[in-house]
This record gives C-alpha cells, sequence and structure tokens, in this order.
C-alpha cells in the first residue's frame, strides 16, 4: 500500500505517520511538507514496520502527479492553521490553504488517487442547540477567515466528486487536543495545559466559559483516517469526526485535576460567536466507528510531557 500524507510533520500529521505504519505494516508511506514550522523531531524515530519518504516542498507549487501515481490514498493535511491568528491574515491564508487543496485535488484526479480531506468544525455557527451535516447554509457562520476557507474547500470537492470523478471524503475535524511529536499550543485545551504547568493565568474567552464546542483526541483522528482507509469510504460526503462536545468550564476543572492552583484570566475574543452548541457525529458513527479518545486522557497525557519543564 502507498499512502501519501501531505502536512506530514504538523500536530496531526505527526502523530498519524507513525499509526500509520503500524496500522499498515509494510506499506509505502510518503510525507511532503514544506518545513516552514521546522518542527524537524516529527521524524524522529518512526516505526520500522513501514517504508517512510519524506519530500520538502509546498504542495501548491510541486508537480504532484508523479508522486501521487500508484497512490492508495492521499491524506491532505497541509495548511495554515491557526484560526484565530488567521483574522489578520486573511489573503495569505486564503491563498495557501485553497492553492494547495486544488492541487492535491487536481493531482488526485489525475492519478487516480482516494483522497482525505480535512475540514474544520468551525465552519458552524448556530442559533440551535445541535447541529449537524444537513444544516442549512443559514447555519454555516464561520468565525475567521481559516474556516470561512474551509467551507470554500468543501465546496470544491463536491464540485471535483460530481464533475470530475474524484474519489473523496471531506471529514470536519473538531477542535484537537493530545500530544503529538509535533504538537503546537494555539489550539484551546493544549493551550490551556500549557499555561497550567508554566504558572500563567489560564486565557478564558468571557463569552465563552459555559459555551459547547467539539473537540478531537488525536488518538480518535488517527483511528478515524485508518478506519476511513480500511472501510473505502470515499463517497463524497462530508463527515463530523469529534470526541466530546465540552465546555471550557468543563476543560478548565480537568485541568485543576493535575494543576489544582491555576489561575483564571477572562479575555474577549475578535472571533468568538455568542452561541453554544454540539456538533453531531452520527453520519460517522453509522458507519461502524467507536470513538474512543478521551479528554481527560489527553489533558494528564499533555501535562505529564510538560510537568518537570517549570518546577518552582
Amino acid at each position: 500500500m502507498k499512502i501519501i500524507v501531505t502536512g506530514a510533520i504538523g500536530h496531526i500529521g505527526s502523530y498519524i505517520i507513525r499509526d500509520l505504519g503500524i496500522s499498515f505494516p509494510e506499506s509505502t508511506i510518503v510525507m511532503i511538507d514544506n518545513m516552514m514550522t521546522q518542527r524537524f523531531p516529527s521524524l524522529f524515530n518512526l516505526p520500522s514496520s513501514a517504508n517512510y519518504q519524506f519530500i520538502e516542498g509546498d504542495v501548491s507549487q510541486m508537480n504532484l502527479k508523479p508522486i501521487f501515481i500508484g497512490a492508495n490514498v492521499v491524506i491532505h493535511l497541509a495548511a495554515i492553521t491557526d484560526a484565530a491568528g488567521s483574522i489578520d491574515m486573511a489573503e495569505e491564508l486564503e491563498a495557501n490553504n485553497f492553492q494547495s487543496t486544488l492541487k492535491v485535488a487536481e493531482a488526485c484526479i489525475k492519478a487516480d488517487a482516494p483522497l482525505i480531506a480535512l475540514s474544520s468544525t468551525s465552519v458552524y455557527g448556530t442559533q440551535n442547540n445541535q447541529v449537524d451535516e444537513n444544516c442549512s447554509e443559514s447555519e454555516l457562520q464561520p468565525q475567521s477567515p481559516y474556516a470561512t476557507t474551509k467551507l470554500k474547500e468543501e465546496e470544491l470537492i463536491a464540485e471535483f466528486v460530481k464533475d470530475k470523478s474524484l474519489k473523496a471524503i471531506h471529514c470536519r475535524f473538531g477542535t484537537i487536543f493530545g500530544a503529538s511529536p509535533g504538537m503546537r499550543f494555539h489550539t484551546a485545551v493544549n493551550k490551556f495545559c500549557w499555561q497550567a504547568v508554566m504558572n500563567q493565568p489560564i486565557s478564558v474567552w468571557s463569552s465563552a466559559y459555559d459555551q459547547k464546542r467539539p473537540y478531537l483526541d488525536l488518538l480518535d483522528a488517527s483511528r478515524a483516517i485508518a478506519f476511513i482507509i480500511k472501510n473505502n469510504i470515499f463517497d463524497g460526503q462530508i463527515y463530523n469526526v469529534l470526541t466530546i462536545n465540552a465546555t471550557v468550564r468543563q476543560v478548565v476543572e480537568t485541568i485543576k485535576e493535575f494543576v489544582p492552583n491555576l489561575e483564571i484570566e477572562f479575555v474577549n475574543n475578535r472571533i468568538m460567536n455568542q452561541l453554544s452548541y454540539e456538533v453531531m457525529c452520527d453520519r460517522f458513527k453509522s458507519k461502524g466507528f467507536i470513538f474512543s479518545g478521551d479528554i481527560r486522557r489527553g489533558i494528564k497525557e499533555t501535562i505529564d510531557l510538560l510537568k518537570y519543564s517549570n518546577n518552582n
């Protein structure tokens, strides 16, 4: 089996490339990344059970067809992913993310390679208590340039599935938590863990303390991708993929189990909407997938990795 992973050294990619080597032993895993983030340790100590090949390059500029020929699946993770930071770099983010997805999708069509594309549950903004993939357009109210671009990418993939016979699936991932070799600390749970261990006040959006948001354990993210490949779920549909809907209060209370003296500092945020809702993932569960991640486990794992870094 030949598996292509773009954005392979990132937070999600660096975890998935290791799991793929175990889930699909003796496979060839081709990793592509532009190394913009300089996360070289993501490539350390890869499993010996698979054959790894790393290609440094920007997928929006590369000739991808020769690389994709013979691939059983392309997992497209390459993107600028900081939703909050994207508010000041909308044009750059759209140029990078949308063009990357366009080039990858076109190369998949030419190479006849199935595509797993990632979107985000941040595309939702609704007044309903619950939302799923069948929601109306009015309930898709992205709160950042990052999420707006994700919607455009979804539309592009849907068009290619319909008109150009692209074999694809689009997964709306919840906010990722959990540790990986290439992890970052800009998303809610991981950022809170970092602040807590560093004896910094946890910065909480004042409007959001009791609002529910969808979160996805890296464990479930990786298992979901392997599940899609093994079950050949390239039906052109969009699937919500998340471990839990949780409030910020629940996340903070869990962190307090491990860092009892943490402080909370309430702040305002420009892209945070004033609504609380649950994202449902029954469509993906109906395929037979069982989520087994746990936010407490993910928080404990992250704090345990950091616990000796600030022993004051």
